[in-house]
Order: C-alpha cells, then structure tokens, then sequence
C-alpha cells in the first residue's frame, strides 16, 4: 500500500505580538535599582533641605505680627531682619574651617538645630520680653546656624549625587522649595488662628530639632576616601584658595546671577505686578505663587534634563529663558503676557543655584571650601539685591528696575561653560 503524500511541517505560528520580548527588553535596559543605602541617603539629604527651608519660611511669616509687639517702624524693621544676614554671612566665612572641623554630618547636626535654636529663641523674646537687640542676636544665630547648614548639606548632596551617578542637586533644592511653602502655610494658619507667636515658633524649633536627630541617622560619610597626596597642605590657607580660583570665581558669579534672579522675584515680583499693572494685593500674590510654583518645578525636573544634555547648555539655556521672562515682565504690553513672563522666569531662575552648588563640589578633596566660598558670593545677591531694586524702583519704577537684573542674567550665562566639570574627574 502505497503512503499518500506527507505533509509539510508547518512552522511554530508566532504570536502577532509577543509580549516576552518587550518584558525582556524592558528588563535589559531598566536602571539599576539604586542601592537602598544611598536611596535612604538621599531622602535624608531632601528632608534637610526641606528643614533648612521650613524654619526660614515660619520665621517670615510671623515677621508682620512680631512688628506689631515690637511697635517698630519698616525701617528699624530691615535693620532688625539684616540680623539674620549678618549672621549668615559671619556663618558662611566661618563655614569651610568649622566643617572640616566637625565632618560634614555632624555640621549638619549641631547647625540644623542652632538655626532651630535661633528660631525658638526669637520667639521667647518676641512673646515674653519684647526686645529688639535681644531679638537681632536670636536671628544672628539662627543667620548663622542655616548658613553652615547650607554649606554642609550642598556638599552632603553633592556626594551622594556623585555615588549614585544622577543628578539630584535641582531636586534637593526643590525640597528647600517645598519647606519655604510648607512652613508659608504653617506660618499663615497660626496666624490665622491667632497662635501666639512664642509658642509657634517655640514648637515649629522643637519638631525640626527632634526630626534633625532622626534623619541625620541615614546620612553617609560625605567626604570621599582618599589617600593625602604628599606634599599637599590641608590648613586654613588651602581652604582659602578657593578665593584664587578662577574656576570657582566664575562659578561665583554664575551663582550671583541667577541667586540675584530668584532674590528679585521673591521680593519684588509681586509689588511689581501691583504697581506697574495694577493688579490688586492678592492678584501680585497670586503671580508671586505662580513664579515659585515655576521655580520648584524647573528644580523637580531639572535633573533630567541636566543628565541628558549637560550642565552647559542646560545652564545657558535657564538664562535664556529667565532673560526672556525678564523682558516680557518688564515691557509687556498686559498682565497676561507679564503672568507668562514670571512663569519663565520662575523656570530659568531655578537651576542656577543648586547646578552651581553642584560644579563647585565636582573635587571631593576640596568640596567643602569651594562650596562655601560660591555659597558666600551667591549670598551677596540677598544682600545687596533687594536695597538695591528697591532704591531704582523708587526713582525709575520697579519694571525698570529689573533692568539689572537682566545684566546680572545675561553674565551668567556668559560664565556659564565654567561650570563644566575638569577633565581628570571621574563621574
């Protein structure tokens, strides 16, 4: 019997899709999980930043009440609150040799809860035995307490950036962002619910100090092994080298710009839409919340944009847009093109600092002074900026004004390939 013609084996029908090989690929190329260690590190790193931000923002909002127990005038009022500059600018000086001193955790420690401190106490006065000089010296030591923390923590992040190999800088100051609105709307309710101001501030101190002790326990060495290179100095004269480098000075000027940026906004944005657009008090205020909400997105985001295309063009492309912001807020023709000009603003005032912060850390042997001495010139722009838009704002207007602003933009963009990270560094 003769066999009927075979078959052709039929092939495997496929899947139309098959789903194993995108799980697969998905799992190929999905980053590695960070290392919980350094994941906790980083969380810790955000919560001080937050702190840092909530302690400052409590004392401000209750700036208008402690006025009235005061009875002081506005002027006796800028002389009371330089107080708190001068102590942060003797805190900043004062900061690369007391870190190296302590190590950077344990400067995280002791000036999270002096800032905490300097709040508590300058509530205590406020509340119980209303003194002006009394109270000037509580907020130079609070001044001074977050000015050594803004050091060490900008370089407690900037390390645990570099061990996890992403950048974080933006983020951690977002979190600073988000403490200055938590501690606004903490501020605003106690007001609101007629709080006494001394036990506000008092338990607002308390509960930082308390969560100060917890976090710090997830902090990782910031400083990085290494063996000391023969012949190199580490005493004060090498840490005040840092005044001598052309890098770090250009850097300076980066963090100058865009922190006088930021600085303008915070205190005269919303006075400026009032007068030059006349928008009434809670409408300026509106577009103030519109620029920090800009301004703390940018910095949420910011990260990846830096990882993708690089601190150089991402830094002098935030400039561009600040200027571009500037400009609509200073001769736009109506209030909504001005509202679209403090949204850009917001988003290219909010990378030049912590970027800044974050190339200045770029050697781990020297992080520290580096850091403190961009931090230092940066605080200039607190300092001088607002006396300085608030004297041509009188003569030529607030708009007009921002017309520096636009200078001290447009220099830091020019010196922005300085944050470009040295070649012979790893990372």
């Amino acid at each position: 019997m003769q066999a009927g013609p075979r078959c052709p084996r039929r092939a495997p029908v496929r899947p139309p899709f098959d789903w194993t090989d995108v799980t697969d690929s998905s799992l190929r190329e999905r980053p590695p999980r960070t290392d919980p260690v350094l994941a906790r590190w980083r969380n810790a790193v955000f919560t001080i930043f937050a702190l840092s931000g909530f302690v400052f923002a409590n004392w401000a909002a209750r700036v208008p009440n402690i006025r009235d127990i005061l009875g002081a005038s506005t002027q006796e009022m800028g002389v009371l609150i330089l107080g708190l500059s001068g102590g942060a600018i003797l805190g900043l000086v004062a900061s690369s040799h007391v870190i190296t001193h302590l190590g950077v955790n344990r400067a995280i420690v002791w000036f999270l809860a002096t800032a905490a401190v300097g709040l508590i106490g300058a509530g205590l006065i406020a509340g119980y035995t209303p003194s002006f000089w009394l109270l000037f010296l509580a907020l130079m030591v609070s001044g001074a307490g977050n000015a050594v923390l803004d050091v060490a923590m900008n370089v407690a992040g900037a390390a645990n950036e570099r061990r996890i190999g992403k950048t974080l800088m933006p983020m951690y100051h977002a979190g600073f962002s988000v403490g200055t609105m938590l501690g606004a709307g903490t501020g605003a309710l106690t007001e609101q619910l007629g709080v006494p101001v001394e036990a506000h501030l008092t338990a607002v101190g308390v509960v930082v100090i308390a969560l100060d002790l917890w976090v710090v326990r997830y902090l990782q060495p910031a400083e990085e092994p290494h063996e000391a290179e023969p012949g190199t100095p580490a005493g004060w004269r090498t840490r005040l080298s840092a005044w001598t480098d052309p890098r770090i000075l250009l850097i300076g000027l980066i963090i100058l710009g865009m922190a006088f940026t930021e600085g303008s906004a915070n205190d005269w944005l919303g006075l400026a839409m009032v007068d030059g657009y006349g928008l009434t008090n809670p409408g300026g205020a509106a577009v103030f919340a519109v620029f920090v909400t800009a301004m703390t997105a940018g910095r949420l985001f910011g990260g990846a944009a830096l990882d993708r295309f690089g601190r150089v063009p991402v830094l002098a492309g935030s400039a561009l847009l600040a200027f571009a912001g500037l400009l609509l807020v200073i001769i736009g023709p109506t209030a909504p093109v001005a509202i679209a000009g403090s949204v850009l603003w917001g988003i290219g005032a909010s990378l030049g600092f912590p970027v800044g912060m974050s190339a200045a850390a770029d050697d781990p042997r020297k992080a520290t002074a580096n850091v403190a001495a961009v931090a230092t010139i940066g605080y200039l722009a607190f300092l001088v900026g607002p006396p300085l838009i608030g004297l041509l704002g009188e003569e030529v207007g607030l708009r007009k004004a921002f017309l520096v602003v636009l200078v001290l933009v447009a220099v830091a963009a020019v010196c922005s390939p300085a944050a470009r990270k040295p070649k012979g560094l790893s990372g």
